[in-house]
C-alpha cells in the first residue's frame, strides 16, 4: 500500500521522523508537516537519491479560533528551540483562503485541496511512535507514480504560478523520472 510505503521512508529518516515527533509534542490542532518535506522524501527514495534535508519544513494546522499570524510565528519560535537545524514555517490553514483569494477552508483537506500540484497536497502527522495520519486530497497515487500535475485551479486559471513553481523548483532537472502532466 502507498501510505506504508510512505511511512516506512518517513521513519527511515532520522531527522524526518524526529521532525514529526516534535511537531506531535506541540499537540496542535490538526496539526501535520506537508508539502516539499513529505514530497522531496518520496521523490528521492523513488529516485535512488539519499533524502536531504529540506529547504524548509511546512507545518500546517487547523483552528478557526485562533488564526492569526502572531501564533504562527510563536509555533515557529518553539520548534526553532526545539529543532533549529531545520527552517520551520507554519502556517494555520483557517486563515490561507485570504492570501490565496479563496472562500474560506473549513478543513486542512479542503485548505491543502487549493494547493498548487497534486504531489505536494500530501500532509503527514505522527499520531503515536509507531503510527502516522496521513491528509492527501487528492490521493497519493500521482507522489508515488511520479506525476508532476497541477490542481485544477493551477491547471487553468493560476496556470502561471504552476509553471512559475515547476521552473523556479526544478523538479524536472532535480527529479528527472517526473512526468509533466497537464491536469
Amino acid at each position: 500500500m502507498p501510505q506504508d510505503q510512505l511511512i516506512a521512508w518517513l521513519r527511515a529518516d532520522a531527522m524526518r521522523w524526529d521532525a514529526l515527533a516534535t511537531v506531535r509534542s506541540l499537540e496542535l490542532p490538526n496539526g501535520y508537516i506537508a508539502a516539499g518535506f513529505i514530497r522531496d522524501c518520496v521523490w528521492s527514495h523513488l529516485h535512488g537519491f539519499a533524502a536531504d534535508v529540506p529547504d524548509d519544513v511546512d507545518v500546517i494546522w487547523f483552528d478557526m479560533a485562533n488564526a492569526i499570524a502572531e501564533t504562527d510565528r510563536e509555533l515557529e519560535a518553539a520548534l526553532r528551540q526545539m529543532m533549529p537545524n531545520l527552517n520551520w514555517s507554519v502556517k494555520n490553514q483557517a486563515r490561507m483562503h485570504r492570501r490565496n483569494g479563496d472562500a474560506p477552508y473549513t478543513s486542512i483537506a479542503g485548505a491543502m485541496a487549493h494547493w498548487p500540484e497534486t504531489a505536494t497536497a500530501i500532509a503527514v502527522a505522527q499520531i503515536s511512535d509507531g503510527e502516522c495520519g496521513i491528509v492527501a486530497p487528492f490521493g497519493l497515487g500521482d507522489l508515488m507514480e511520479l506525476r508532476l500535475r497541477p490542481t485544477a485551479n493551477f491547471a487553468v486559471t493560476k496556470r502561471a504560478i504552476f509553471d512559475a513553481r515547476v521552473a523556479k523548483k526544478r523538479w524536472l532537472e532535480r527529479f528527472p523520472k517526473l512526468v509533466l502532466m497537464d491536469a
